[in-house]
């Protein structure tokens, strides 16, 4: 599903990214659900965080449509600390 997004937005009250398509759907990600699915280390959090704050269409398209656990791996790295 390609994000043809609307609006898209953070919604700190529920820690969702919440997006409104434009044929009228809307669409709520449990941030907080996909970090505990995916196991983030604390550098992985950071990432994440960063794009629900700065990008959350970005962030969004990422789980949606994306890999983010290999998005994950590469950009924040591996320290051998993790797996």
């Amino acid at each position: 599903m390609k994000c043809d997004a609307r609006a898209c937005k953070f919604n700190m009250d529920t820690g969702c990214v919440e997006l409104l398509l434009r044929d009228g759907r809307k669409i709520s990600i449990d941030c907080t659900g996909v970090e505990d699915a995916l196991d983030v280390t604390m550098a992985q959090q950071t990432e994440l965080d960063y794009l629900i704050y700065n990008d959350p269409l970005g962030y969004a398209d990422l789980i949606l449509n994306g890999n983010p656990k290999e998005y994950l791996r590469n950009v924040a790295g591996s320290h051998g600390l993790e797996n």
